[in-house]
């Protein structure tokens, strides 16, 4: 499973009615992956100073934009 479609069913499942027009459920999620990345981000080593680090949060942002899929 991909994040975004993990994200997308929740918002689906949620009390929020988006009933309005086609792709609020999208326009929903942008601005939470975007929370997210810059979260992530904010959390990266200086250059050099943790490449262990930095190769996780690379992954959780390839997780994130759907380009990797999610540990099972």
């Amino acid at each position: 499973m991909k994040f975004p479609e993990l994200l997308l069913e929740a918002i689906n499942r949620s009390e929020i009615p988006l009933r309005f027009e086609p792709g609020a459920d999208e326009a929903v999620a942008a601005p939470v992956t975007e929370l997210i990345r810059a979260w992530l981000q904010s959390h990266a080593p200086r250059i050099g100073s943790d490449p262990g680090r930095q190769g996780v949060i690379d992954e959780l942002l390839q997780e994130l934009y759907g380009t990797r899929d999610l540990p099972a």
